[in-house]
């Protein structure tokens, strides 16, 4: 039986206090880890249908083979373990600004830790995914790991208008996609994660940069209001 309550890491961090804890859901008579930045409640085990669908849809929506796919934010890491499903993915690099969330599954504090750490194909990054696109994505010489990439998929902010930091609100600018165009190969796929229902605004500043965009709704049952809860899956081409 697991502890009722367990603080697994707490780090601090430049966006506040970076804070792993695992707790039994007793109803359910599972375990489930939740991380919190700050005051703000990040992510939780029990709700990870939608960071999948990020993983699988994108992949599901990326033509060929030998793929080269870039994950922005790890989180728990089920968009990149899902992603991983896909058995065209030659490499993928996922990308964290947070040291410690890198730390936690090389360390196996996380449930999906010893599954990514020890695929060969997926390398986790520490580094600034936003800066990184800006500067254009590479991951050192002689790896084969510098763009253009088959698929770049993304989950860091709460939604396209609500982000962790400031710094990052220029991504969602037409200057900011188009710089994530150039580092897709022609046909590549860009895949974003959002909270919130499909947003129009946002729909038509894709369409503007990108092509066959779409806004996919991904549901899920919510133990705790007993209904379905849903959120937004953006998928555009290059």
């Amino acid at each position: 039986m697991s502890r009722a309550f367990e603080v697994l890491d707490v780090s601090p961090t430049r966006m506040g206090e970076l804070l792993l804890r695992r707790r039994r859901e007793v109803v359910l008579d599972i375990d489930v880890w939740e991380v919190k930045l700050g005051d703000e409640f990040l992510m939780s085990s029990m709700f990870t249908a939608t960071e999948e669908a990020v993983g699988r849809l994108g992949m599901a929506a990326t033509p060929g083979d030998g793929l080269r796919v870039v994950v922005g934010g790890l989180g728990l890491g089920y968009t990149a373990w899902a992603a991983l499903e896909d058995e065209r993915i030659s490499s993928m690099h996922v990308i964290d600004a947070l040291a410690p969330v890198i730390d936690w599954h090389e360390r196996g504090l996380v449930p999906l830790g010893d599954v990514l750490s020890r695929d060969p194909r997926c390398h986790l990054v520490h580094g600034d995914f936003f800066a990184m696109v800006e500067a254009g994505i590479t991951f050192g010489a002689g790896d084969g790991s510098a763009g253009p990439f088959d698929a770049i998929l993304v989950d860091i902010d709460h939604t396209p208008s609500w982000h962790l930091d400031g710094s990052h609100a220029g991504f969602y600018s037409p200057d900011g996609l188009r710089r994530v165009v150039d580092q897709l190969v022609p046909g590549g796929t860009f895949a974003l994660w959002s909270d919130d229902p499909p947003d129009d605004a946002f729909e038509s500043l894709l369409s503007a940069v990108f092509t066959d965009v779409s806004a996919e709704i991904v549901e899920f049952p919510n133990h705790y209001t007993g209904a379905n809860s849903a959120c937004t899956v953006y998928l555009a081409h290059r």
